[in-house]
């Protein structure tokens, strides 16, 4: 009897054990032998719900009505009645199950084999979760009514795109996030995506970096102190080079002079304009802020033209050693130098392009405020970007080859049979040379202005923020540094013979 009994009852138990909870398909699905993706829209939809479950929607449907869902607060979706219809298939039932589900974005792998990269910056997953969407029994693609699926933001964010979990072929459970199907609308509160299928959806954004208060102060000392700093260490850095090119005049000192003359500038000027805009309580902008606009601007120029000039002119006694003559060579220089960036704001200023630029920043609280200093316009973006993006750009992109043409020539010097072997073969002197040619590229990485490559890094991480404050507003410090190093190496000279190679790299000047 016993035996009956079992028989009748084990497709029962059997039924009862392929049966799992809703809240356990997920991990269920992790590690078989199908991709979780794939195992999961199966399992979803037999699964048994156990309670109440946040962030999931569980519930049949009538397919002649538009379903609208809210798995959470930031996210909602509404499926047409026509994809309704196309996921029952050929059942004549007047409800189909619709099933959605909050993902956490961890558990979707990209494919490192494959070939298509759907965005060419890194982007992260809008909140960091995945909102998957499945009705009925049949697949659903190709919709002439597309999907429409919301995603709630703080403005935390440059842009984003709407996509969807592309499978990979390899079927190792990766994938890829693919666009195809979907259109992106963003809102200043939320992106709204259409897409003509369903699937597992998000959003890929650019989170915008933020700084806290705390932060802002800290860089806002670093700069004040570090300019002022910069302001009186380069006075003295002049009176160096003066007193230097009157005793022994070489090109390449009255070159250092000028710059450190528009480094001066620029640190004043910077000052000069940030202090009127808190000591100024007019709406109105006033000629005086206009002026300082137009000095700031100008000594930010007259900076990068003549750390284009010292790249040049290390180019001239590095490359172009041998018959060179160059009449009147600093006047030339000079009047590259400070005529063209007098004339970029003379033009400027004709223009209007001066005045206060007010910017506005947000913390990481979503707290928005001001800045305000005198510079150009925030609508003159254009002549912004020429002038202090693309130029310095291209000044840093020079004057770092030629940093690499000093490592090749200081390589050459030090190692002429390889690097290695000669590293084994140092005596101590060796060993103190070479800390000197290290020291020396250190030094030329400030003076060609390379520290400035470093806003790169600000867009990126808060270290890359403070590293770029930092190294910039002691610029005057490293010039001054360098003054010095070039004052006692012209002591040096007068008591003791050099390498005669490297002293005719480092020392050859041209005429007048």
């Amino acid at each position: 009897m016993w035996i009956c009994l079992f028989l009748l009852t084990l497709p029962l138990l059997s039924t009862t054990r392929a049966s799992i909870y809703c809240e356990n398909v997920l991990d269920g699905c992790q590690g078989g032998d199908i991709p979780w993706t794939r195992c999961y829209e199966d399992r979803i939809a037999s699964c048994i719900v156990r309670g109440r479950q946040s962030s999931f929607i569980y519930r049949r449907v009538n397919w002649t009505y538009e379903a609208k869902e809210s798995p959470t607060d930031e996210h909602r979706f509404q499926v047409s009645s026509l994809a309704l219809q196309t996921s029952r298939g050929a059942v004549s039932e007047s409800e189909v199950l619709l099933v959605a589900a909050m993902i956490p974005h961890t558990y979707f792998k990209l494919s490192s084999r494959s070939g298509r990269r759907m965005l060419d910056r890194p982007s992260t997953v809008l909140g960091g979760l995945v909102l998957a969407v499945r009705a009925g029994n049949y697949p659903v693609s190709g919709l002439s009514q597309a999907i429409k699926l919301n995603f709630k933001h703080n403005k935390q964010v440059e842009d984003g795109v709407c996509v969807f979990w592309a499978e990979s072929p390899l079927g190792d459970g990766t994938g890829i996030w693919s666009t195809t199907g979907c259109d992106t609308t963003h809102t200043e509160s939320e992106f709204i995506c259409s897409c003509n299928h369903l699937s597992f959806f998000a959003v890929l954004v650019n989170p915008v970096l933020t700084v806290d208060e705390r932060d802002a102060v800290n860089l806002s000392y670093i700069t004040y102190i570090g300019s002022a700093l910069s302001i009186f260490l380069t006075v003295i850095s002049l009176a160096i080079y003066i007193c230097h090119h009157c005793r022994r005049p070489e090109k390449a000192v009255g070159v250092h002079l000028q710059l450190s003359g528009a480094l001066l500038c620029l640190h004043l000027s910077f000052l000069l304009s940030c202090f009127w805009v808190w000591h100024s309580n007019e709406e109105v902008e006033d000629w005086v802020c206009r002026g300082l606009g137009l000095l700031l601007h100008w000594s930010l120029m007259a900076t990068f033209t003549w750390t284009a000039l010292e790249g040049f002119h290390l180019y001239l006694l590095l490359v172009r050693v041998f018959n060179i003559y160059v009449r009147r060579y600093l006047l030339k220089l000079s009047l590259v130098g400070w005529g063209l960036p007098t004339l970029i704001a003379v033009v400027c200023g004709i223009s209007g392009v001066y005045g206060k630029c007010r910017l506005e920043l947000t913390d990481g609280n979503n707290r928005t405020s001001s800045a305000e200093i005198c510079w150009m316009s925030n609508h003159r973006l254009l002549v912004s970007f020429v002038t202090t993006v693309a130029f310095p750009s291209l000044v840093i992109l020079c004057n770092s080859c030629m940093l690499g043409v000093v490592v090749f020539k200081l390589w050459g010097l030090r190692a002429g049979g390889g690097f290695g072997a000669a590293l084994k073969k140092m005596t101590g002197e060796e060993w103190s040379k070479l800390w000197k040619d290290c020291a020396t590229v250190l030094g030329l990485s400030f003076v060609l202005g390379l520290p400035w490559g470093l806003a790169s890094t600000t867009f990126i991480s808060l270290t890359g923020i403070y590293a770029f404050t930092i190294l910039n507003s002691l610029q005057g410090i490293f010039m001054f540094l360098w003054s010095l190093a070039l004052s006692c190496k012209s002591r040096s000279d007068h008591n003791s013979v050099k390498d005669p190679s490297t002293q005719k790299m480092m020392t050859t000047s041209f005429n007048n």
